[in-house]
């Protein structure tokens, strides 16, 4: 990553911080009383955002090696405050819902028309040792995929046909694929076809989306009665697969899911900072609509 990008992620990180900081102090409630020292940290909360987003964007496998083997070494003139690890660690759970409103507010893409929906799974520890794992305990959940079995999370997202992600939530592993579905909050950003696997199969679901102008598309399983299908949508159908190349890139490039994390706010910085850091990548794996040409197909 160049310089000058490095200097646009913490410009616009800064603009956000800027005039969400006044407003978050306006609506906090002081519920003991006393009086609390405010003073300011020497490291403020646009750099401690933008160093875990970079942390997503290089492709690093661990956070405390990348602070303090790279940041601290070889970036003290973008960073001149640097803290302890410890510190930046504490700061780390404090921005968390920084970086959630910015995801939601500005990294966040615009549905397109054409939608794709899927979930991966985000293992919180080998489901051998689910028994005894506590980090995550009431939070994740025994769930099963494609691959098998596993202990974690459920990561639900939406991109549209430029690959970029418009709607997520998180969910524990045990929860079923089209519960957010249901969700009108979840559904509010969305709107015409929406293409998914047979897992989203459900007539109640597709009549629901459908009162609120959203076509619920997906392959028949092998015993069902066919239906006529426009072309158009069959090409499209075809095309679900690229929301697994991106969520192979939010796990393998953004680095989303791993097994080491000691708290759940760590867990909820580390998942949000890696999808900020997917949303703000150059390329995207995307749909070439003008070769899908409707009218040529009709034709």
């Amino acid at each position: 990553m160049t310089d000058a990008n490095i200097i646009e992620i913490f410009c616009i990180l800064d603009e956000f911080c800027k005039y969400f900081t006044p407003e978050l102090k306006k609506h906090t409630l002081d519920t003991c009383g006393k009086r609390r020292r405010n003073r300011p940290c020497l490291m403020p909360d646009s750099e401690v955002m933008t160093i875990l987003v970079l942390f997503h964007t290089m492709r690093q496998r661990d956070l405390k090696s990348f602070y303090l083997g790279y940041v601290c070494n070889h970036m003290r003139k973008e960073f001149p405050h640097r803290l302890s690890y410890n510190r930046f660690v504490e700061r780390q759970a404090k921005v968390g819902l920084h970086l959630l409103l910015f995801l939601q507010t500005c990294a966040l893409g615009k549905c397109t028309g054409i939608s794709i929906i899927d979930s991966t799974p985000l293992k919180s520890c080998n489901i051998k040792r689910a028994h005894s794992h506590r980090t995550m305990k009431g939070w994740a959940a025994k769930g099963k995929c494609t691959m098998g079995w596993f202990y974690g999370f459920k990561l639900h997202i939406v991109i549209n046909d430029r690959g970029e992600i418009i709607q997520w939530t998180l969910t524990p592993g045990n929860v079923d694929d089209r519960e957010p579905l249901k969700d009108k909050d979840f559904t509010q950003r969305l709107f015409g076809k929406i293409f998914a696997d047979r897992g989203y199969i459900s007539q109640e679901l597709f009549e629901k989306l459908f009162i609120d102008d959203i076509h619920l598309v997906t392959k028949l399983k092998k015993n069902m009665k066919n239906s006529l299908m426009d072309l158009h949508d069959k090409i499209l159908l075809r095309k679900r697969a690229l929301i697994e190349t991106v969520n192979d890139e939010l796990k393998n490039v953004c680095y989303i899911e791993h097994t080491r994390h000691r708290s759940i706010d760590g867990f909820a910085s580390n998942l949000i900072a890696g999808l900020i850091a997917y949303n703000l990548l150059p390329k995207k794996p995307s749909l070439n609509i003008d070769i899908i040409d409707k009218s040529r197909l009709i034709a």
